[in-house]
């Protein structure tokens, strides 16, 4: 079996396709109006009481042909064929019912709803039930080939349009996973900047016991509001990963949340944080990937920084670009976190490249680690 015609017969149904929507009460009442119309009025018509019979008993079945498109091609063609057969025998006129055009909605529902496995059934029968109808009444070369070129054209419209909502649904797919791709990045530097503050306020409160005895509890409040913050936090973005309800959506943070990332702890760095220049205005995703960046490189500080006093956090903007400058004052030779897995480092370059900014990170020449971003107030084009 060719490569092929295993990808077609493998394909599947398309999702929840309409049962029954008021056009196709619509259309069943035309069609009835305009059989019962043509069999009263047209002179021509042969056996009229026939051709009535069956154009108003094969109409209802139209409102199956998305739901059940095999079964309802394989019983009109069927019976279409048959009859055919037995006129052809009975060496009666065929028939030749303008509104039975209606059968050409068929093919189209079979290739639009159907599996590969229905179409290349349901074809073989239509093929079957068209080459019946040309020997058992044939009007020529001419009819012949226009009667299939516009079976094929029913084929064809109904197999594109199924081509195009395909590709549509993909896209929408695939934007859906990217946008959990950043929802998953958003989860991670959150949660892992609030952990990094718990896990140093809960040093300081153990480190001061002895000499202090308000500062476990000093640490304990703002452990509590942390692990209170993250988890409302991570409850919001869970729902969103897992297609649930939808949410109210908090608006993004920006630079003018930059201060929640200052404090002081007695075990561990001070966070300081510097604004100025011309910051206001700017885009929303520039707003929040120089807030999420910079809580990025906090949260590696606050982690990795070997006996560093401060996290020095400075941001500055001009007419067409705007800086972000994070450094500590660790121990040289801190560990290298280029090496380490997660969104970490990758997540904040991607960010500052999505938006078609630079992005540095390394060893600062004195002390410490740095990271060093530049965005352009517009992003990238």
């Amino acid at each position: 079996m060719s490569h092929p015609l295993q990808s077609v017969l493998a394909e599947s149904r398309p999702a929840a396709p309409p049962a029954r929507v008021w056009r196709d009460w619509a259309l069943l009442g035309s069609i009835a109006f305009f059989g019962v119309l043509e069999g009263l009025l047209r002179e021509d018509l042969t056996l009229p009481v026939l051709s009535m019979v069956v154009t108003l008993g094969l109409a209802p079945l139209l409102l199956w042909r998305r739901t059940h498109p095999l079964a309802v091609v394989g019983t009109v063609f069927g019976v279409v064929a048959v009859l055919q057969v037995g006129l052809f025998v009975t060496d009666a006129p065929t028939l030749d019912v303008y509104t039975m055009l209606y059968v050409l909605l068929l093919p189209y529902s079979l290739f639009r709803w159907g599996s590969g496995r229905e179409a290349v059934a349901g074809l073989a029968v239509i093929l079957g039930a068209a080459t019946t109808a040309v020997l058992t009444s044939w009007t020529g070369m001419a009819d012949a080939v226009g009667g299939i070129g516009v079976l094929v054209a029913s084929f064809a419209l109904g197999w594109a349009v199924r081509t195009q909502h395909g590709a549509r649904d993909r896209r929408v797919e695939q934007v859906k996973s990217q946008e959990r791709v950043l929802l998953a990045r958003e989860l991670h530097d959150t949660v892992a900047h609030h952990v990094s503050a718990i896990a140093v306020q809960a040093q300081a409160g153990r480190a001061l016991a002895a000499t202090s005895p308000s500062a476990p509890l000093e640490a304990l409040e703002v452990i509590e509001v942390e692990a209170s913050r993250t988890l409302a936090e991570m409850r919001t973005m869970v729902r969103v990963l897992r297609n649930e309800a939808p949410v109210d959506y908090a608006p993004q943070p920006g630079v003018a949340d930059l201060h929640r990332l200052s404090g002081a702890s007695p075990a561990g760095p001070r966070v300081e944080i510097g604004v100025s220049g011309d910051v206001a205005t700017l885009p929303a995703a520039i707003d929040a990937a120089v807030f999420r960046i910079a809580q990025e490189a906090v949260t590696n500080a606050l982690r990795h920084a070997r006996n560093a006093s401060v996290v020095d956090v400075r941001v500055a903007g001009d007419r067409s670009t705007i800086s972000l400058v994070v450094r500590d004052d660790g121990d040289p030779g801190a560990a290298d976190l280029g090496h380490e897995t997660g969104f970490g480092l990758t997540g904040m370059k991607e960010r500052a490249l999505l938006l078609g900014g630079t992005f540095e990170a390394g060893p600062s020449p004195e002390r410490g680690w740095g990271v060093s971003v530049t965005l352009p107030r517009q992003g990238s084009a």
